[in-house]
């Protein structure tokens, strides 16, 4: 007499557990493609263009691993399978993270106008004189566009305006200095009332350029800065709030 022995099927069959690895498939995808766009731009590795059809792609794929989730939570629910539905819970969650950064550059996109010149003085701006062969190779102009620049970033930022310090220009200038060194900015020119440097984004290793320009008043020191993007129509607010925390970094580091 033969005995056999069977075990049972799990409720619900296979597919909550095909489905929760699909999920986790998607989301490593989507997190390969978002994560390595900045990174294998900055080497070299690919174009722009490609860098940001990979986001988009990511994007796509963790919208289709929350998707998938979904899905599998209902069926997970359906059959009583514990394990599915937790790993479709961590997936979600892990989109959303993955997610959070891209929505809120776009949401600071629609906030801030397209520009991407920054100044404290839209009347007489300072000039990249060491920066300015470097910006002329980039797509973006040398020259202060002014005109409707001027007027957007007036609206958009009325807070960006010269600092004004009770102190010596050396006293500022060595200041500056520290605080251009200790932001990570490569240093191109510094001179007795000038500082040109070039800052660099961490992700994608986009290149900004700045110039601080010193003016001795009555009262102490007039600190005028610009900061303008190489690459881009728009610099989704970043300009001006390095222009804003570096001022406000110079007066407290004074202080």
């Amino acid at each position: 007499m033969v005995t056999r022995l069977t075990t049972a099927r799990p409720r619900g069959g296979r597919w909550p557990g095909v489905l929760a690895g699909l999920a986790i498939l998607l989301i490593a995808a989507a997190t390969l493609m978002m994560a390595g766009a900045g990174p294998a731009y900055r080497g070299e590795l690919i174009s722009l263009g490609e860098a940001f059809n990979l986001l988009r792609n990511g994007v796509y794929a963790a919208g289709a691993a929350v998707a998938v989730s979904i899905v599998t939570l209902l069926f997970s629910m359906l059959a009583r399978r514990s394990r599915p539905a937790l790993i479709a819970t961590l997936v979600i969650v892990a989109a959303a993270a993955l997610l959070y950064m891209p929505w809120q550059h776009w949401q600071r996109a629609q906030q801030v106008p397209a520009i991407h010149d920054i100044t404290t003085d839209t009347q007489n701006p300072p000039a990249f004189e060491a920066l300015a062969d470097a910006r002329e190779a980039a797509p973006n102009a040398v020259d202060y566009p002014g005109g409707a620049t001027t007027q957007q970033q007036q609206a958009a930022y009325p807070d960006i305006k010269p600092l004004v310090l009770d102190e010596a220009p050396q006293t500022v200038l060595a200041a500056a200095q520290a605080e251009a060194e200790e932001a990570g900015w490569r240093i191109a020119r510094i001179t007795d009332n000038h500082i040109e440097a070039t800052a660099t984004t961490r992700w994608f290793g986009f290149e900004d350029d700045v110039v601080i320009r010193l003016t001795e008043i009555e009262n102490g020191v007039q600190v005028d800065m610009r900061s303008a993007s190489r690459l881009g129509a728009s610099d989704v607010g970043t300009n001006a709030a390095r222009i804003k925390q570096f001022l406000t970094a110079l007066e407290a580091r004074l202080e």
